[in-house]
């Protein structure tokens, strides 16, 4: 019951924090001389984060026009597989809430519910792990391709030593960072609730009713076969000649053994002699004696 309560609003976090980012980027050419000047380029991105799609102009420094500048890199697939391993896991886990509030009997009939559940939080587990990683990867390359340094690199008039090329704004990491911790958290919760889910599954139930013999319980059964088969309790098929013989030897082995117990119990045990009580008068005669006290010790 873990994924009910917090497999939904962890994987609302993950993929909100993901699609829902925009990142702004602002830089500052500085022309040499009184050539024309751009003190405030805006760059502007987001999901999907496909930075081939983005650009801007920058000034041209040696002649009165612009040009258009690109940014490198497509990290469209990683961040869409992370936020589409986010929707669906949520919405998986909302109807899994529903079946265990509201549908519990039907879910445990014929055990095919918690097999099924098994399987897809299996399956989910594996895909939030690839997805976060995928992620992850792709977030390290975003941050690299949007770096002011490596932006002011790609505008030809911040090449020139004489122009001054400075970033005024950058970008904030706050919420896709947030993502992927969100991410390896989901990770976590599910790897977990495979546990609680396969108990509910008929592989569990099966080992607790078939418990495996320890050793110990090997071992006694061992040695109550070996006293079994020390004894001789078969008969045999044909004839009773050898069956009265047999039965005459078991009760001599009934009758030494009840002899032994008689023996060990008629045990003599040996004797404390205390002497006879004497009682004496005022002048320290013998005045009269007991009789003979003798105790056994035990």
């Amino acid at each position: 019951m873990c994924m009910v309560i917090f497999a939904p609003i962890f994987a609302i976090c993950a993929f909100a924090t993901c699609g829902g980012y925009y990142g702004h980027l602002q830089v500052k050419v500085d022309c040499a001389g009184r050539r024309p000047s751009n003190l405030s380029i805006n760059i502007d991105f987001g999901y999907p984060f496909r930075l081939i799609d983005v650009h801007f102009n920058a000034p041209l420094c040696e002649a009165k026009r612009e040009e258009i500048i690109f940014l490198d890199g497509d990290f469209s697939s990683a961040s869409q597989f992370f936020l589409t391993v986010g929707v669906f896991a949520f919405l998986y886990s909302l109807l899994a809430t529903i079946v265990y509030v509201f549908y519990q009997n039907n879910y445990l009939k014929n055990n095919r519910g918690p097999l099924v559940d098994f399987v897809v939080t299996s399956i989910f587990s594996f895909m939030w792990l690839v997805s976060s990683c995928c992620w992850a990867k792709s977030l390290s390359d975003i941050k690299t391709a949007t770096n002011p340094t490596q932006v002011l690199l790609l505008i030809s008039a911040c090449r020139a030593h004489e122009n001054k090329c400075t970033a005024t704004q950058e970008p904030l990491w706050s919420r896709p960072n947030t993502s992927v911790v969100f991410g390896f958290v989901n990770v976590v919760l599910w790897v977990g609730n495979i546990w609680f889910v396969f108990k509910e599954t008929g592989w569990y139930k099966t080992g607790q009713r078939y418990p495996t013999r320890s050793a110990s319980g090997k071992r006694h059964s061992e040695m109550r076969q070996r006293l079994y088969s020390g004894s001789s309790f078969e008969q045999p098929d044909e004839g009773f000649g050898p069956q009265l013989s047999r039965q005459g030897s078991f009760n001599q082995q009934v009758n030494r053994q009840v002899s032994f117990n008689e023996s060990q119990v008629s045990l003599s045990l040996p004797h404390a002699y205390l002497g006879k009580p004497v009682i004496y008068d005022r002048d320290n005669k013998v005045a009269s004696q007991g009789p003979m006290i003798i105790v056994n010790e035990m």
